[in-house]
């Protein structure tokens, strides 16, 4: 298993680690991009934890949600250097199951306000998912999506996702989020199976 076979002995992984991905810095804050990174922090913020710099390439508060140890945390580095964090997160705290790592970003191919769970499969040309699938050696890791929606035309996807959000669309963005955040309390407390019916039938 490589990178998922490192526990050493008596070490207890966490039950789950959760990766916010976008980009850091003021000029990425509010842009579609960042909506993963949004959502974990919502989290954070509903546990009343608070997350702290320093190892792993991110953002880390290790915290309890329905009494199962969880790892938050938020890439310091870009988006296409995602999987440096979770790699390194991944290591230090000995999670030994690709698919307990839950991964949350935008989605293009989802409408704003849409949120879907999904284990596995394509990275939907993702430079962050990418990142992580390259550095962890898999994709059987599970995502939260959350909807942004397509760009006018397709040449403008970046500035489409780096952009700032305009006020007016901005209600339906937190709507995703929010429910991100609330899909990942489900993954934890109810499984992933009873999640993914729950997020997947709205």
């Amino acid at each position: 298993m490589g990178l998922f076979s490192g526990r050493r002995s008596g070490d207890t992984p966490p039950e789950w680690i959760v990766l916010g991905l976008g980009n850091p810095g003021d000029r990425y804050a509010n842009t579609r991009h960042n909506v993963g990174d949004d959502a974990v922090r919502l989290v954070g913020q509903r546990v009343s934890t608070s997350f702290k710099a320093g190892k792993n390439d991110a953002f880390v508060a290790e915290t309890r949600i329905s009494d199962q140890r969880c790892v938050l945390a938020i890439p310091i580095t870009f988006m296409n250097e995602s999987g440096r964090a979770a790699a390194s997160l991944i290591k230090r705290f000995g999670l030994t199951d690709p698919s307990k790592l839950i991964v949350v970003h935008d989605e293009l191919d989802l409408e704003p306000g849409d949120t879907r769970l999904k284990m596995g499969g394509g990275l939907a040309g993702h430079n962050g998912l990418r990142s992580i699938a390259q550095h962890l050696g898999t994709n059987d890791f599970l995502r939260v999506r959350i909807g942004v929606g397509r760009p006018p035309s397709a040449d403008r996807g970046a500035d489409w996702v780096l952009s700032k959000v305009p006020q007016r669309s901005r209600p339906e963005l937190d709507i995703g989020i929010v429910r991100a955040a609330d899909a990942v309390e489900l993954v934890v407390s109810d499984g992933v199976d009873s999640a993914m019916q729950s997020v997947n039938r709205r």
